[in-house]
């Protein structure tokens, strides 16, 4: 059996959760972590009579991740019912979109010339969550996640390797993070990850049955659980079999994949349109807005740091890891007036000490790191002693030009201010003068 004589074929469906304060359709919380079934209403618990009204913060965040990712919005897309009946959906169905979503046509650009495209970007709630590890021998419902809203990102089928999925999903989340729309922290389950794997010869253009694997929760877990299950389809096809289009599980423990269910198709959901939520209607000046709330992506900004000062690839990368970074580093590059310098120190001194003290914001103000720099560039401290002076704004705060002359750290150019400093040492020490004058008289 030889993997090599088959491609990988992927496409994901990301979940995102939006960054609201309340849910999808009703006034419940969304913070995580509250006790157990706190966050709940006759609404998200689907009682007889209760009717959802849409969160317009949602639709704005929705909206603008529909953008930032390349997506044409539609000014109309509708509500659908997705029927199933799991313990952890009390209403017996999900809210969400089908046949007319919020979005369409977008894109991801990954670099060297590799671009996956989106399918549909669309709106749902989310389900709540099942609970095995509560009481020994049950399982446990919390609902306090149903109704939080969502959205389902779907790519198209052109991802070609685990790495090249893991890479799509850390383009997706660090652009949903820049633009505000979700914290996508897989840890919290704000981002998870449903992924479409199959196998086909090396060449072929058809597509082959695939197999779904439900809940990826890590970027890893991602890649592993794709490797796992490509390998097996590639035995099924080595062996002529036919691959089962089923959900599958991963378990991490085990890195191994096993069935869950027969895959359903959007004719066992029995879509319909929600009778109690009319038509989502967007006017082109609220798709203006959500366009303009997108900052400056990722891509752009690194593509600028390289332009405008001369940054490398690498440096580049390291700070726009964060938007919150990247601002800092633009900060300290304009009060320092050098870019390429203020981009070594945010990278080195400011990124280390952060780490070392555990903290998330910046340990020295923009401002005051941009002055530092600056008293080096023009020669009035040493890079040494600039670094014992960063050391004490980052635990004291101040002003670096008043920190320096405080503590001695000046460098003097004037050549008769040093000359009267070597005759006074000279005077104070007489023998080690004598031995260094006739050393010198040696050379």
């Amino acid at each position: 059996m030889s993997h090599e004589r088959y491609e990988m074929v992927v496409g994901l469906e990301v979940h995102v959760q939006l960054r609201t304060r309340t849910k999808a359709f009703c006034r419940c919380l969304t913070s995580f972590g509250d006790p157990p079934n706190q966050n709940t209403c006759p609404t998200c618990l689907g009682m007889p009579g209760a009717l959802p009204v849409l969160n317009a913060e949602a639709v704005a965040l929705a909206t603008r991740a529909s953008v930032a990712l390349g997506c044409a919005v539609r000014e109309r897309s509708v509500f659908a019912r997705k029927n199933y009946f799991y313990p952890d959906l009390p209403k017996g169905y999900q809210i969400s979109q089908f046949d007319l979503p919020l979005a369409e046509h977008g894109r991801v650009d990954l670099g060297g010339g590799r671009t996956i495209g989106i399918t549909r970007i669309h709106m749902e709630e989310d389900a709540g969550k099942s609970v095995h590890d509560r009481f020994p021998g049950f399982t446990a419902i919390d609902l306090n996640r149903a109704g939080t809203p969502l959205v389902e990102i779907v790519s198209e089928p052109d991802i070609r390797s685990s790495a090249e999925a893991a890479a799509y999903l850390k383009a997706v989340r660090e652009i949903l993070v820049y633009a505000d729309v979700s914290d996508c922290s897989m840890e919290e389950g704000s981002l998870r990850v449903d992924a479409n794997v199959s196998a086909r010869p090396r060449g072929e253009i058809a597509f082959r049955t695939r197999t779904e694997i439900k809940n990826l929760n890590s970027f890893a877990n991602v890649e592993k659980a794709l490797e796992v299950e490509f390998a097996r389809h590639c035995g099924v096809h080595d062996a002529d079999g036919a691959v089962i289009q089923q959900t599958m599980l991963y378990d991490a423990n085990r890195n191994a994949v096993r069935p869950a269910r027969s895959k359903e198709e959007s004719h066992d959901y029995r879509y319909f349109p929600d009778p109690d939520l009319p038509p989502l209607v967007l006017t082109p000046a609220f798709i203006d807005e959500a366009r303009r709330a997108v900052p400056e992506l990722p891509a752009a900004r690194r593509a600028r740091y390289a332009s405008d000062f001369g940054l490398t690839a690498a440096e580049a990368e390291v700070l726009t890891a964060e938007r919150a970074l990247g601002e800092y580093f633009e900060a300290v590059a304009t009060a320092a007036g050098d870019g390429k310098v203020a981009a070594h120190w945010v990278t080195g001194e400011v990124l280390a000490t952060r780490n070392d003290q555990g903290r998330s914001d910046m340990p020295v103000a923009a401002d005051a790191l941009g002055r530092l720099i600056a008293l080096v560039q023009e020669g009035t401290v040493s890079n040494t002693a600039a670094k014992k002076v960063f050391a004490t704004l980052a635990a004291e705060g101040g002003d670096p030009r008043t920190i320096a002359e405080r503590d001695g750290l000046v460098q003097v150019g004037d050549e008769s201010a040093l000359r009267a400093w070597v005759d006074e040492v000279f005077a104070e020490n007489p023998d080690e003068a004598a031995l260094f004058e006739i050393g010198r008289a040696h050379v």
